[in-house]
Protein backbone atom coordinates (compact mmCIF):
# COMPACT_ATOMS: atom_id res chain seq x y z
CA UNK A 1 0.00 0.00 0.00
CA UNK A 2 1.22 3.31 -1.13
CA UNK A 3 2.24 5.80 1.91
CA UNK A 4 -0.59 8.82 0.66
CA UNK A 5 -3.06 5.59 1.01
CA UNK A 6 -2.15 5.01 4.46
CA UNK A 7 -2.30 7.73 5.20
CA UNK A 8 -5.28 8.78 3.91
CA UNK A 9 -6.81 5.63 5.45
CA UNK A 10 -4.98 6.91 8.94
CA UNK A 11 -6.62 10.22 8.53
CA UNK A 12 -10.24 8.81 7.51
CA UNK A 13 -9.91 6.47 10.69
CA UNK A 14 -9.37 9.53 12.99
CA UNK A 15 -12.25 11.27 11.04
CA UNK A 16 -14.17 8.47 11.77
CA UNK A 17 -13.60 7.95 15.21
CA UNK A 18 -13.66 12.33 15.89
CA UNK A 19 -17.55 12.27 14.13
CA UNK A 20 -18.36 9.33 16.07
CA UNK A 21 -17.60 11.14 19.41
CA UNK A 22 -19.01 13.95 18.23
CA UNK A 23 -22.61 12.22 17.57
CA UNK A 24 -22.57 10.44 20.84
CA UNK A 25 -21.72 13.40 22.73
CA UNK A 26 -24.76 15.08 21.51
CA UNK A 27 -27.25 12.34 21.94
CA UNK A 28 -25.64 12.21 25.64
CA UNK A 29 -26.13 15.94 26.03
CA UNK A 30 -29.64 16.15 24.42
CA UNK A 31 -30.59 13.32 26.91
CA UNK A 32 -29.28 15.20 29.99
CA UNK A 33 -30.89 18.32 28.57
CA UNK A 34 -33.76 16.22 28.13
CA UNK A 35 -34.36 14.77 31.81
CA UNK A 36 -33.12 18.44 32.77
CA UNK A 37 -36.20 19.87 31.40
CA UNK A 38 -38.40 17.23 32.73
CA UNK A 39 -37.10 18.13 36.12
CA UNK A 40 -37.54 21.57 35.83
CA UNK A 41 -41.15 20.79 34.74
CA UNK A 42 -41.83 18.75 37.95
CA UNK A 43 -40.09 21.53 39.80
CA UNK A 44 -43.01 24.12 38.09
CA UNK A 45 -45.58 21.90 38.59
CA UNK A 46 -44.94 21.14 42.19
CA UNK A 47 -44.70 24.72 42.66
CA UNK A 48 -47.89 25.72 40.79
CA UNK A 49 -49.72 23.15 42.44
CA UNK A 50 -48.88 24.95 45.66
CA UNK A 51 -49.92 28.35 44.36
CA UNK A 52 -53.03 26.81 43.31
CA UNK A 53 -53.66 25.03 46.24
CA UNK A 54 -53.16 28.26 48.46
CA UNK A 55 -55.52 30.12 46.15
CA UNK A 56 -58.05 27.84 46.92
CA UNK A 57 -57.79 27.99 50.36
CA UNK A 58 -57.67 31.13 50.76
CA UNK A 59 -60.87 31.37 48.36
CA UNK A 60 -62.36 29.19 51.07
CA UNK A 61 -60.88 31.43 54.49
CA UNK A 62 -62.67 34.45 53.35
CA UNK A 63 -65.73 33.17 52.46
CA UNK A 64 -65.66 31.84 56.14
CA UNK A 65 -64.87 35.07 57.00
CA UNK A 66 -67.71 36.44 55.26
CA UNK A 67 -70.22 34.28 56.76
CA UNK A 68 -69.07 35.06 60.70
CA UNK A 69 -68.75 38.32 60.16
CA UNK A 70 -70.67 39.50 57.72
CA UNK A 71 -68.04 41.90 56.55
CA UNK A 72 -67.50 42.59 52.44
CA UNK A 73 -63.70 43.66 52.93
CA UNK A 74 -63.24 39.69 53.48
CA UNK A 75 -64.44 38.53 50.64
CA UNK A 76 -61.61 40.65 48.13
CA UNK A 77 -59.78 37.38 48.48
CA UNK A 78 -62.45 35.36 47.08
CA UNK A 79 -63.07 37.41 44.04
CA UNK A 80 -59.19 37.81 43.50
CA UNK A 81 -59.54 33.84 43.30
CA UNK A 82 -62.13 33.83 41.14
CA UNK A 83 -59.33 35.67 38.58
CA UNK A 84 -56.59 33.53 39.20
CA UNK A 85 -57.26 30.30 39.80
CA UNK A 86 -58.63 29.48 36.41
CA UNK A 87 -55.38 30.67 34.85
CA UNK A 88 -53.52 28.70 37.25
CA UNK A 89 -55.37 25.68 36.29
CA UNK A 90 -54.82 26.15 32.65
CA UNK A 91 -51.11 26.88 33.38
CA UNK A 92 -50.76 23.62 35.33
CA UNK A 93 -52.92 22.09 32.39
CA UNK A 94 -49.79 23.24 29.89
CA UNK A 95 -47.44 21.73 31.92
CA UNK A 96 -48.31 18.11 33.00
CA UNK A 97 -48.45 15.10 30.60
CA UNK A 98 -49.21 12.28 32.62
CA UNK A 99 -53.15 11.35 32.13
CA UNK A 100 -53.54 10.13 35.96
CA UNK A 101 -52.11 14.01 36.80
CA UNK A 102 -54.67 15.06 34.38
CA UNK A 103 -57.62 13.28 35.81
CA UNK A 104 -56.79 14.34 39.23
CA UNK A 105 -56.62 18.31 37.85
CA UNK A 106 -59.91 17.94 36.37
CA UNK A 107 -61.31 16.23 39.44
CA UNK A 108 -59.80 19.69 40.85
CA UNK A 109 -61.63 21.71 38.74
CA UNK A 110 -64.87 20.07 39.03
CA UNK A 111 -64.78 19.57 43.07
CA UNK A 112 -63.61 23.39 42.90
CA UNK A 113 -67.25 24.07 40.62
CA UNK A 114 -69.32 22.80 43.34
CA UNK A 115 -67.35 24.65 46.37
CA UNK A 116 -68.11 27.90 44.05
CA UNK A 117 -71.11 26.63 43.56
CA UNK A 118 -72.28 25.93 47.08
CA UNK A 119 -70.41 29.55 48.42
CA UNK A 120 -71.77 31.17 45.97
CA UNK A 121 -75.14 30.88 46.84
CA UNK A 122 -74.62 31.15 50.53
CA UNK A 123 -72.60 34.50 49.80
CA UNK A 124 -75.35 35.67 47.90
CA UNK A 125 -78.34 34.63 50.42
CA UNK A 126 -75.98 36.42 53.10
CA UNK A 127 -75.84 39.81 51.03
CA UNK A 128 -79.32 40.01 50.22
CA UNK A 129 -81.20 42.64 52.18
CA UNK A 130 -84.46 41.25 51.49
CA UNK A 131 -86.91 39.61 54.66
CA UNK A 132 -87.62 36.40 52.01
CA UNK A 133 -83.45 36.41 51.99
CA UNK A 134 -83.24 35.73 55.55
CA UNK A 135 -85.63 32.62 55.35
CA UNK A 136 -83.34 31.01 52.17
CA UNK A 137 -79.78 31.68 53.37
CA UNK A 138 -81.38 30.19 57.14
CA UNK A 139 -82.51 27.03 54.63
CA UNK A 140 -79.06 26.84 52.89
CA UNK A 141 -77.63 26.93 56.29
CA UNK A 142 -78.93 24.18 57.61
CA UNK A 143 -79.26 22.28 54.42
CA UNK A 144 -75.62 23.13 53.73
CA UNK A 145 -73.09 24.84 56.04
CA UNK A 146 -74.49 22.28 59.08
CA UNK A 147 -74.70 19.50 56.72
CA UNK A 148 -70.83 20.51 56.63
CA UNK A 149 -71.10 20.30 52.75
CA UNK A 150 -68.03 22.63 52.29
CA UNK A 151 -66.23 20.84 54.73
CA UNK A 152 -66.35 17.76 52.23
CA UNK A 153 -65.81 19.63 49.12
CA UNK A 154 -62.56 21.08 50.77
CA UNK A 155 -61.49 17.62 52.27
CA UNK A 156 -61.92 16.11 49.03
CA UNK A 157 -59.94 19.05 47.26
CA UNK A 158 -57.24 18.55 49.64
CA UNK A 159 -56.87 14.70 49.17
CA UNK A 160 -57.04 15.44 45.29
CA UNK A 161 -54.04 18.07 45.68
CA UNK A 162 -51.68 15.67 48.28
CA UNK A 163 -52.20 12.43 46.18
CA UNK A 164 -51.34 15.32 42.90
CA UNK A 165 -48.37 16.31 44.79
CA UNK A 166 -47.26 12.81 46.12
CA UNK A 167 -47.51 11.82 42.35
CA UNK A 168 -45.27 14.81 41.42
CA UNK A 169 -42.45 14.53 43.82
CA UNK A 170 -42.13 10.77 43.10
CA UNK A 171 -42.05 12.13 39.60
CA UNK A 172 -39.11 14.99 40.45
CA UNK A 173 -37.25 12.29 42.54
CA UNK A 174 -37.37 9.81 39.43
CA UNK A 175 -36.00 12.35 36.95
CA UNK A 176 -33.42 13.86 39.28
CA UNK A 177 -32.24 10.25 39.88
CA UNK A 178 -32.29 9.81 35.61
CA UNK A 179 -30.76 13.22 35.36
CA UNK A 180 -27.96 12.16 37.74
CA UNK A 181 -28.17 8.78 35.75
CA UNK A 182 -27.52 10.08 32.55
CA UNK A 183 -24.87 13.12 33.37
CA UNK A 184 -22.77 10.18 35.14
CA UNK A 185 -23.13 8.09 31.96
CA UNK A 186 -22.46 10.92 29.66
CA UNK A 187 -19.12 11.55 32.00
CA UNK A 188 -18.13 7.71 31.57
CA UNK A 189 -18.58 7.61 28.34
CA UNK A 190 -17.02 10.88 27.42
CA UNK A 191 -14.28 9.57 29.73
CA UNK A 192 -13.83 6.39 27.67
CA UNK A 193 -14.20 7.75 24.29
CA UNK A 194 -11.61 10.52 25.39
CA UNK A 195 -9.04 7.65 26.22
CA UNK A 196 -10.32 5.29 23.00
CA UNK A 197 -9.24 8.82 21.26
CA UNK A 198 -5.93 9.16 22.02
CA UNK A 199 -5.45 5.22 21.79
CA UNK A 200 -6.34 5.62 18.25
CA UNK A 201 -3.74 8.92 18.10
CA UNK A 202 -1.16 6.92 19.82
CA UNK A 203 -1.88 3.83 17.32
CA UNK A 204 -1.75 6.35 14.42
CA UNK A 205 1.25 8.42 15.66
CA UNK A 206 3.27 4.77 16.40
CA UNK A 207 2.02 3.84 13.08
CA UNK A 208 2.79 6.72 11.32
CA UNK A 209 6.65 6.53 13.08
CA UNK A 210 7.56 2.96 12.34
CA UNK A 211 6.22 3.42 8.66
CA UNK A 212 7.63 6.87 7.45
CA UNK A 213 9.41 8.07 10.08
CA UNK A 214 11.83 5.09 11.24
CA UNK A 215 12.58 4.78 7.52
CA UNK A 216 13.53 8.13 6.72
CA UNK A 217 15.69 8.24 9.48
CA UNK A 218 16.92 4.73 8.14
CA UNK A 219 18.21 6.68 5.14
CA UNK A 220 19.36 9.45 7.17
CA UNK A 221 21.70 7.55 8.41
CA UNK A 222 22.59 5.75 5.16
CA UNK A 223 23.43 9.51 3.50
CA UNK A 224 25.60 10.14 6.52
CA UNK A 225 27.47 6.68 6.08
CA UNK A 226 27.88 7.23 2.40
CA UNK A 227 29.57 10.53 2.94
CA UNK A 228 31.79 9.56 5.06
CA UNK A 229 32.59 6.58 2.63
CA UNK A 230 30.98 3.85 3.77
CA UNK A 231 29.06 2.67 0.63
CA UNK A 232 26.33 0.27 2.00
CA UNK A 233 22.69 -0.47 1.00
CA UNK A 234 19.72 -0.62 3.00
CA UNK A 235 17.38 -3.46 2.93
CA UNK A 236 13.60 -2.37 2.11
CA UNK A 237 11.05 -4.88 0.92
CA UNK A 238 7.80 -2.01 1.02
CA UNK A 239 6.58 -1.01 -2.06
CA UNK A 240 5.66 2.93 -1.78
CA UNK A 241 7.02 6.22 -2.38
CA UNK A 242 10.00 5.91 0.40
CA UNK A 243 11.05 2.74 -1.63
CA UNK A 244 12.32 4.51 -4.40
CA UNK A 245 14.03 7.09 -2.35
CA UNK A 246 15.71 3.60 -0.91
CA UNK A 247 16.37 2.44 -4.48
CA UNK A 248 17.93 5.93 -5.61
CA UNK A 249 19.99 5.92 -2.61
CA UNK A 250 21.18 2.37 -2.79
CA UNK A 251 22.34 2.65 -6.46
CA UNK A 252 24.22 6.42 -5.50
CA UNK A 253 25.93 4.18 -2.78
CA UNK A 254 26.40 1.38 -5.22
CA UNK A 255 27.70 3.67 -7.96
CA UNK A 256 30.41 6.09 -5.63
CA UNK A 257 31.26 2.73 -4.25
CA UNK A 258 32.65 1.60 -7.50
CA UNK A 259 33.61 4.84 -8.72
CA UNK A 260 35.78 5.06 -5.29
CA UNK A 261 37.02 1.68 -5.81
CA UNK A 262 38.15 2.61 -9.94
CA UNK A 263 39.56 5.70 -8.97
CA UNK A 264 41.78 4.24 -5.46
CA UNK A 265 43.02 2.19 -8.19
CA UNK A 266 43.49 4.68 -10.49
CA UNK A 267 45.11 6.46 -7.70
CA UNK A 268 47.45 3.05 -6.65
CA UNK A 269 48.56 3.69 -10.63
CA UNK A 270 49.57 7.48 -10.56
CA UNK A 271 51.57 7.04 -7.37
CA UNK A 272 53.08 3.56 -8.81
CA UNK A 273 53.61 5.46 -11.88
CA UNK A 274 55.10 9.21 -10.10
CA UNK A 275 57.62 6.56 -7.56
CA UNK A 276 58.49 4.99 -11.44
CA UNK A 277 58.99 8.34 -13.22
CA UNK A 278 61.11 9.91 -10.35
CA UNK A 279 63.10 7.04 -10.10
CA UNK A 280 63.58 6.43 -13.48
CA UNK A 281 64.02 10.37 -14.20
CA UNK A 282 66.49 10.74 -10.98
CA UNK A 283 68.94 8.35 -12.66
CA UNK A 284 69.13 9.90 -15.52
CA UNK A 285 69.31 13.18 -13.93
CA UNK A 286 72.50 12.04 -11.45
CA UNK A 287 73.72 10.52 -14.48
CA UNK A 288 74.03 14.86 -16.13
CA UNK A 289 75.48 15.97 -12.94
CA UNK A 290 78.04 13.24 -12.59
CA UNK A 291 78.47 13.70 -16.57
CA UNK A 292 79.12 17.91 -15.97
CA UNK A 293 81.15 16.92 -12.81
CA UNK A 294 83.71 15.02 -14.56
CA UNK A 295 84.15 17.47 -17.18
CA UNK A 296 85.06 20.04 -15.30
CA UNK A 297 87.47 17.81 -13.30
CA UNK A 298 89.17 16.40 -16.41
CA UNK A 299 89.06 19.71 -18.54
CA UNK A 300 89.98 21.99 -16.33
CA UNK A 301 91.85 23.95 -18.19
CA UNK A 302 89.79 24.17 -20.88
CA UNK A 303 86.48 24.93 -19.73
CA UNK A 304 86.66 28.87 -20.48
CA UNK A 305 84.65 30.91 -18.39
CA UNK A 306 81.62 30.78 -20.68
CA UNK A 307 81.52 27.36 -20.95
CA UNK A 308 81.99 27.29 -16.86
CA UNK A 309 78.36 29.14 -17.09
CA UNK A 310 76.77 27.57 -19.29
CA UNK A 311 77.91 24.41 -17.17
CA UNK A 312 76.70 26.23 -14.02
CA UNK A 313 73.10 26.80 -15.43
CA UNK A 314 72.73 23.07 -16.62
CA UNK A 315 73.38 21.89 -13.22
CA UNK A 316 71.29 24.43 -11.99
CA UNK A 317 68.64 23.29 -14.27
CA UNK A 318 69.03 19.80 -13.12
CA UNK A 319 69.29 20.23 -9.22
CA UNK A 320 65.84 22.14 -9.77
CA UNK A 321 64.04 19.13 -11.50
CA UNK A 322 65.28 16.92 -9.22
CA UNK A 323 63.81 19.36 -6.11
CA UNK A 324 60.59 19.60 -8.21
CA UNK A 325 60.84 15.05 -8.42
CA UNK A 326 61.30 15.42 -5.01
CA UNK A 327 58.26 17.96 -4.43
CA UNK A 328 55.94 15.83 -6.67
CA UNK A 329 56.61 12.91 -4.11
CA UNK A 330 56.00 14.37 -1.47
CA UNK A 331 52.98 16.07 -2.63
CA UNK A 332 51.81 13.03 -3.77
CA UNK A 333 52.17 11.50 -0.04
CA UNK A 334 50.46 14.02 1.15
CA UNK A 335 47.00 11.84 2.82
CA UNK A 336 48.77 8.47 2.53
CA UNK A 337 50.25 8.40 5.46
CA UNK A 338 48.52 7.77 9.29
CA UNK A 339 48.49 10.61 11.86
CA UNK A 340 50.11 10.36 14.79
CA UNK A 341 48.77 12.54 16.99
CA UNK A 342 51.42 13.56 20.06
CA UNK A 343 51.98 16.26 22.55
CA UNK A 344 53.70 19.30 20.51
CA UNK A 345 55.48 21.94 22.18
CA UNK A 346 54.59 24.38 19.62
CA UNK A 347 56.45 27.41 20.94
CA UNK A 348 59.84 25.03 21.30
CA UNK A 349 59.11 23.78 17.70
CA UNK A 350 58.69 27.21 16.23
CA UNK A 351 62.01 28.10 17.91
CA UNK A 352 63.61 25.57 16.43
CA UNK A 353 62.04 26.55 13.37
CA UNK A 354 63.24 29.85 13.25
CA UNK A 355 67.16 28.42 14.43
CA UNK A 356 67.04 25.96 11.56
CA UNK A 357 65.96 28.62 8.77
CA UNK A 358 69.13 30.88 10.22
CA UNK A 359 67.85 34.44 9.24
CA UNK A 360 70.01 36.58 11.98
CA UNK A 361 68.22 40.04 10.25
CA UNK A 362 65.22 38.58 10.97
CA UNK A 363 62.33 39.55 13.46
CA UNK A 364 60.38 38.10 14.81
CA UNK A 365 56.89 38.11 17.07
CA UNK A 366 55.27 35.74 18.58
CA UNK A 367 51.83 36.11 20.62
CA UNK A 368 48.74 34.34 21.45
CA UNK A 369 50.45 30.76 20.64
CA UNK A 370 49.75 28.26 22.86
CA UNK A 371 52.81 26.55 24.56
CA UNK A 372 51.89 22.86 24.27
CA UNK A 373 48.60 21.39 22.28
CA UNK A 374 47.83 17.48 20.80
CA UNK A 375 48.32 16.97 17.29
CA UNK A 376 49.56 15.75 14.32
CA UNK A 377 53.14 16.76 14.70
CA UNK A 378 55.07 15.91 11.66
CA UNK A 379 52.42 17.59 9.58
CA UNK A 380 51.70 20.48 11.40
CA UNK A 381 55.79 21.04 11.61
CA UNK A 382 55.84 20.78 8.01
CA UNK A 383 52.83 23.87 7.46
CA UNK A 384 54.37 26.10 9.79
CA UNK A 385 58.16 24.81 8.17
CA UNK A 386 57.02 25.61 4.42
CA UNK A 387 55.32 28.63 5.42
CA UNK A 388 58.29 30.90 7.64
CA UNK A 389 60.46 29.68 4.78
CA UNK A 390 58.81 31.57 2.13
CA UNK A 391 58.39 34.37 4.16
CA UNK A 392 61.83 34.80 4.97
CA UNK A 393 63.51 33.56 1.58
CA UNK A 394 60.90 36.22 -0.77
CA UNK A 395 61.51 38.52 1.94
CA UNK A 396 63.12 41.61 -0.26
CA UNK A 397 63.15 43.75 3.48
CA UNK A 398 66.60 44.53 4.81
CA UNK A 399 64.88 44.05 8.21
CA UNK A 400 62.25 40.66 7.48
CA UNK A 401 60.02 41.13 10.40
CA UNK A 402 57.83 37.48 10.75
CA UNK A 403 54.74 37.87 13.05
CA UNK A 404 52.89 34.68 14.25
CA UNK A 405 49.44 34.90 15.68
CA UNK A 406 47.31 32.30 17.08
CA UNK A 407 43.49 31.92 18.29
CA UNK A 408 41.60 29.15 19.13
CA UNK A 409 37.69 28.15 19.59
CA UNK A 410 36.17 24.93 21.12
CA UNK A 411 36.88 22.90 17.91
CA UNK A 412 39.80 24.12 16.26
CA UNK A 413 43.10 26.68 16.18
CA UNK A 414 43.47 29.76 13.79
CA UNK A 415 47.04 30.82 13.19
CA UNK A 416 48.27 33.69 11.11
CA UNK A 417 51.91 33.84 9.90
CA UNK A 418 52.72 38.09 8.60
CA UNK A 419 55.64 39.15 6.89
CA UNK A 420 56.84 42.51 5.36
CA UNK A 421 57.70 41.49 2.06
CA UNK A 422 56.17 42.57 -1.38
CA UNK A 423 53.59 41.20 -1.16
CA UNK A 424 51.31 39.39 -3.98
CA UNK A 425 48.83 41.29 -5.93
CA UNK A 426 45.38 39.99 -5.95
CA UNK A 427 45.36 38.23 -8.83
CA UNK A 428 47.43 36.15 -8.25
CA UNK A 429 46.74 34.78 -4.94
CA UNK A 430 44.49 31.73 -5.96
CA UNK A 431 47.21 30.79 -7.98
CA UNK A 432 50.26 30.90 -5.84
CA UNK A 433 48.26 27.12 -4.31
CA UNK A 434 48.59 25.67 -7.61
CA UNK A 435 51.56 23.34 -8.24
CA UNK A 436 54.91 24.40 -10.02
CA UNK A 437 53.47 27.89 -10.25
CA UNK A 438 55.64 30.98 -9.57
CA UNK A 439 55.03 34.45 -9.32
CA UNK A 440 58.85 35.00 -10.41
CA UNK A 441 61.29 34.21 -13.11
CA UNK A 442 62.58 30.45 -12.72
CA UNK A 443 65.89 32.05 -13.10
CA UNK A 444 65.29 35.08 -11.23
CA UNK A 445 64.30 33.03 -8.44
CA UNK A 446 65.19 29.63 -7.41
CA UNK A 447 61.61 27.96 -6.72
CA UNK A 448 60.15 24.82 -7.45
CA UNK A 449 56.50 26.10 -7.12
CA UNK A 450 55.45 23.38 -4.70
CA UNK A 451 55.55 24.26 -1.23
CA UNK A 452 52.59 26.36 -1.02
CA UNK A 453 50.63 23.15 -3.09
CA UNK A 454 51.75 21.10 -0.50
CA UNK A 455 50.79 22.91 2.81
CA UNK A 456 47.23 23.67 1.19
CA UNK A 457 47.10 19.87 0.38
CA UNK A 458 48.19 18.86 4.56
CA UNK A 459 45.64 21.67 5.63
CA UNK A 460 42.82 20.45 3.55
CA UNK A 461 43.62 16.77 4.17
CA UNK A 462 43.22 18.36 8.30
CA UNK A 463 39.88 19.40 7.64
CA UNK A 464 41.28 23.25 7.66
CA UNK A 465 41.17 26.02 5.40
CA UNK A 466 43.99 28.24 4.20
CA UNK A 467 43.35 32.30 2.83
CA UNK A 468 46.31 34.27 1.86
CA UNK A 469 45.62 38.83 2.66
CA UNK A 470 48.19 40.82 1.03
CA UNK A 471 48.62 43.80 -0.81
CA UNK A 472 51.87 44.68 -3.30
CA UNK A 473 54.42 46.49 -1.19
CA UNK A 474 52.69 45.53 2.02
CA UNK A 475 53.63 42.01 3.09
CA UNK A 476 51.26 38.74 3.26
CA UNK A 477 49.70 37.15 6.01
CA UNK A 478 48.66 33.66 5.50
CA UNK A 479 46.19 32.19 7.70
CA UNK A 480 45.18 28.95 8.37
CA UNK A 481 43.13 27.00 10.89
CA UNK A 482 43.91 23.56 11.98
CA UNK A 483 41.81 21.09 14.22
CA UNK A 484 41.68 20.51 17.84
CA UNK A 485 42.54 16.67 18.85
CA UNK A 486 41.50 15.13 22.18
CA UNK A 487 43.04 12.34 22.28
CA UNK A 488 45.75 9.89 20.15
CA UNK A 489 44.79 8.30 17.39
CA UNK A 490 46.64 6.51 14.83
Amino acid sequence: MKIRSRLLLGFLTLVIVFITVVVINKRLSEQVVKNTNYLNNSETVIRNSNRLHKEIIEMQSAFRGFLLTNQESFLSSYFTGLKSVPLLLSEQRTLISSRIQGNRLDSIVFLHKEWLSYSDSLITAKRDTLKEANSRYSRLFNSKLKMEVGKKLNDKIRGVFQRFDNYEYELRLQRRSALYTSVHFTENVSLALTIFSILIALVTGFFVIRTITSRISKMVDLSHRISKGQFITLQDDNRDELSSLVNSLNSMSETLSANFRELSKKNNELDEFAYVVSHDLKAPLRGIINIISWIEEDNKDEVTPEIQERLNLIKGRADRLEKMINGLLEYARVGKTGKEIVELNLQKMIEELRELLGNKRSTWVIRGIPETIMTDKLHLEQVFSNLLSNALKHNNSAAPVITIHGTETESYYRFSISDNGPGIDRKYQDKIFIIFHTLQERDAFESTGVGLAIVKKIIEDQKGTITVKSEPGNGSTFIFTWPKFKAKMK
